[in-house]
């Protein structure tokens, strides 16, 4: 029998969701499932074709709907919103003025936004523009860069930005190229009007759409104490504080930091929050640790539980092995389990075109995977026998489709 365990805390209740539960999701997941080989998990997806399909909180929508819309937007969060992303993602930051905003991280506004094409703000930046030098036979000598950040600007001057897809080109040799960075699977389509947000303002958003929330503190690209006072436990503590002020239940909010230290914070001092507090796992980027030996996990995961994090969210691609052709669940994956922690994992819908192998987030599996329906037979063993409580997603109506026809996680149900 199979188990998602989306009872208890880590479910919303039927008091914080809005009264209508329709999705809508488009044709991408109906081309997903045609690109599945023949097959019983074909069959099962395809007898779900006809709908109608509701909100889960199964599909959490990462920084929205990014593959076609800019990212932490007003726009990218009510397309997820639509395509039946339960749970949606404001990842904060904060401006020199020290008030929270919306980005995925503390310097990345030259790449999406537009305050390069705003000269009195562009002279903000960390690092101004500088073009790419090629060299008299026109090969590259160094790339186009730039690097302007929140905290080089004041909340007043973040409200005039714009977001745009994230992306720069780096053989630009003016502003107006480097602004044209989107990759070729993606689409610009949407980004003439990208509404930027704060923290709370993303609340009161996510309240009206009936959407649970789910906030990354990131990790601040300036020393902190910040202007000498400002301290990491006040940032991670000033997260906490929004969503009290905007009278947000802790059980509708998953916190999540790349940080033990911001965990066993919310633990520590706000264990109301700190119940659902997700550690981001990031460990990957050690030299020394490989996810396919316990021995080197520092903490292990029986130390992560006695520090009291419950939820622990790993890429996709650390929890899946291949063997025998088939993708199966990977040590890492067994030892969390085992040590009774809730798994969630990013990113689904972030590849590109899959003919490839993938790329990163399939690094594990990138011999099995060679084509577009691939990502659902990831989903599927995540979902059925990892046990994944929730997938996060740059289109979510992949995720909700998949959700609705195995049903998990549907606010109908609740």
């Amino acid at each position: 029998m199979l188990l998602y365990p989306f009872l208890a805390v880590l479910l919303l209740t039927t008091s914080a969701v809005a009264t209508s539960y329709a999705a809508e999701l488009g044709p991408r997941p109906f081309f997903l499932i045609d690109e599945l080989e023949d097959g019983p998990l074909k069959e099962k997806l395809q007898s779900c074709s006809a709908g109608p399909y509701e909100t889960s909180d199964f599909s959490i929508g990462h920084r929205g709907a990014p593959m076609q819309f800019p990212e932490h937007t007003e726009e990218s969060y009510r397309a997820a919103a639509r395509m039946g992303a339960g749970i949606l993602e404001c990842d904060v930051t904060f401006t020199n003025d020290r008030e929270l905003v919306c980005r995925h991280s503390q310097c990345d506004l030259h790449a999406t936004t537009n305050i390069l094409a705003i000269p009195e703000l562009a002279a903000k930046c960390s690092v101004p523009f500088k073009p790419a030098v090629f060299d008299d036979d026109g090969a590259l000598v160094s790339k186009a860069e730039a690097q302007c950040c929140t905290s080089d600007i004041s909340l007043a001057e973040f409200r005039q930005l714009k977001g745009k897809m994230d992306g720069a080109n780096q053989e630009a040799l003016t502003v107006d190229e480097y602004l044209k960075g989107t990759a070729d699977w993606r689409t610009d389509l949407y980004a003439s009007t990208g509404t930027l947000m704060t923290h709370a303002e993303s609340i009161e958003l996510f309240k009206s759409l009936g959407a649970g929330m789910t906030t990354e503190l990131k990790s601040p690209a300036v020393s902190m104490p910040f202007d000498g006072d400002y301290t990491q436990q006040d940032y991670a503590q000033q997260l906490i504080n929004e969503y009290k002020a905007a009278g947000v239940p802790a059980g509708h909010v998953w916190p999540q930091s790349f940080n033990i230290e911001d965990v066993q914070y919310w633990i520590n001092n706000e264990p109301e929050f700190g119940e659902q507090a997700v550690y981001l796992d990031g460990r990957y980027s050690d030299p020394s640790f490989d996810h396919t030996d316990p021995s080197t996990y520092q903490p292990t995961m029986q130390e992560l539980v006695d520090m009291g994090v419950e939820v622990l969210a790993p890429p996709t691609w650390m929890l899946v092995a291949s063997e025998a052709g088939s993708i199966v669940p990977s040590v890492y994956a067994e030892e969390a389990k085992a040590a009774g922690l809730q798994l969630i994992t990013w990113t689904l819908e972030r590849s590109g075109n899959l003919t490839n192998g993938g790329g990163w987030y399939y690094q594990t599996i990138r011999d099995v995977t060679n084509t577009e329906g691939d990502v659902l037979n990831l989903l599927d063993v995540l979902a059925k026998d990892v046990g994944v409580i929730g997938v996060f997603t740059d289109w979510p109506a992949t995720v909700t489709h998949y959700a609705n026809c195995m049903g998990i996680g549907l606010r109908g149900d609740e």
